[in-house]
């Protein structure tokens, strides 16, 4: 009788934490753009594993900035596609495009596995990585989620965030791993107060785990999103950092949680306030031009699209959602001297101090 009750016992027990696991399956998708590429069963396996927690944040974010766009931008609507792999993984590209409110909206996830390109292992060795393959094979997984923004308006900033995570094993089987990422913004024209927002929404985030974190980052920012050849910043910065494995795995992952969380507050506030201003032709040109800049900085210098083009398998439309839809380059374009063109070139020749 004892083990009939008990055997009754665990049945019940095993139906009701299966209707548990449904319930929180239905709730996930939901919650998602679409299914994880991992899928959910692989990834309550594995819940525990900080790879696992990362593709879930990711997921979430995803879902959190699409839905925070087409709240304000009811007439237009995301396009979902599911992408695979062969070599290994996928990803979720979500994209925006011709709205009222946004010209070009993509934000994307992307969960990959395999062996490491020659040509990408060079490049991470050139950032002072130490990577020892095993008969020249690298095995690694990287994740990440990111996202351009790109409004009709030429009084609402473009902005962009990406936050991914690297794992790579060695000849020896120990696991190198880091995170990177940060949050940026372009306007076309200058708005005090909007940056001073911005910067402040993502030194919050950042003074949560870490006082130094926020200027540390900032000066990052400003010095990575640099045009060389033509001696300006892409935009007004925000926060990057790259290759971080410390202070411990689970301290790092809470501090980009953060970030990844300070995505909305940052920006969607700036969108509201002036997606309905009027503009000019004049203006709409000089947002153009600036969007060329864009153009130049992610084509010439951002490591993500090198990367991501240098990866064998890599879905090419996803890595080149980054750019505008329209953009313009014009002959020796100069604005006239104390214009409100020349205030924003003069901040991104000389990036400024935003919330001291």
């Amino acid at each position: 009788g004892g083990l009939g009750l008990a055997l009754g016992l665990w049945r019940r027990h095993t139906a009701l934490a299966a209707s548990r696991e449904d319930e929180e399956d239905k709730e996930l998708r939901q919650r998602f753009m679409a299914p994880p590429v991992s899928g959910l069963r692989e990834l309550r396996r594995r819940r525990r594993e900080l790879r696992s927690r990362m593709e879930l944040l990711i997921m979430e974010t995803q879902a959190e900035v699409c839905r925070a766009l087409a709240a304000l931008d009811p007439g237009a609507s995301f396009s979902v596609d599911t992408w695979e792999r062969k070599e290994g993984g996928g990803g979720i590209s979500c994209v925006l495009q011709d709205g009222e409110v946004f010209e070009k909206a993509g934000v994307n996830v992307s969960v990959v596995s395999g062996l490491l390109s020659e040509e990408a292992a060079r490049q991470m060795r050139s950032r002072g990585k130490s990577l020892k393959a095993k008969d020249g094979k690298l095995p690694f997984c990287a994740m990440g989620v990111s996202s351009v923004i790109h409004p009709k308006n030429p009084h609402v900033p473009t902005m962009h965030f990406n936050y991914r995570y690297f794992e790579i094993e060695e000849a020896d089987g120990t696991k190198q791993w880091w995170f990177g990422g940060g949050t940026d913004l372009t306007p076309t024209y200058l708005n005090e107060e909007d940056a001073v927002h911005f910067h402040k929404t993502l030194k919050e985030a950042c003074d949560k785990h870490d006082l130094k974190l926020y200027p540390k980052y900032k000066k990052w920012c400003d010095d990575y999103f640099y045009i060389k050849h033509r001696g300006e910043r892409r935009g007004i910065g925000g926060i990057f950092f790259d290759d971080v494995d410390s202070p411990s795995k689970e301290e790092v992952f809470q501090f980009v949680k953060s970030c990844a969380k300070a995505v909305v507050p940052c920006y969607i506030p700036i969108v509201k306030k002036h997606c309905h201003d009027s503009f000019t032709p004049e203006e709409k040109l000089w947002q153009q031009l600036r969007r060329g800049r864009y153009v130049e900085f992610n084509l010439v210098y951002d490591r993500g699209t090198k990367f991501g083009l240098l990866t064998p398998g890599s879905r090419i439309e996803s890595i080149l959602m980054s750019l505008p839809l329209t953009a313009r380059w014009e002959y020796m374009h100069t604005p006239p001297e104390s214009s409100k063109e020349a205030e924003i070139l003069e901040v991104l020749r000389n990036p400024k101090d935003w919330v001291h």
